[in-house]
């Protein structure tokens, strides 16, 4: 089962690391940037993360939504 959106995922993408601490620690530096719609995506997307285990992050397919 897909648990993120299509914005998501792209927003993974763009941030996407080794472990699932320095993806959130990537887009959590990044949030004084972002204006407001993207940082309720960036906060949404960071809560989705944070509730994966290591494995399901390990096992995460990200990608950019044009390389589909």
């Amino acid at each position: 089962m897909n648990r993120f959106t299509v914005e998501e995922t792209n927003l993974l993408s763009i941030y996407a690391e080794d472990s699932k601490r320095a993806l959130l620690e990537n887009i959590n530096a990044a949030l004084p940037f972002m204006d407001a719609d993207m940082r309720e995506l960036a906060e949404r997307t960071m809560q989705k993360v944070d509730a994966l285990t290591e494995t399901e992050y390990d096992e995460l397919a990200v990608y950019a939504a044009d390389e589909v």
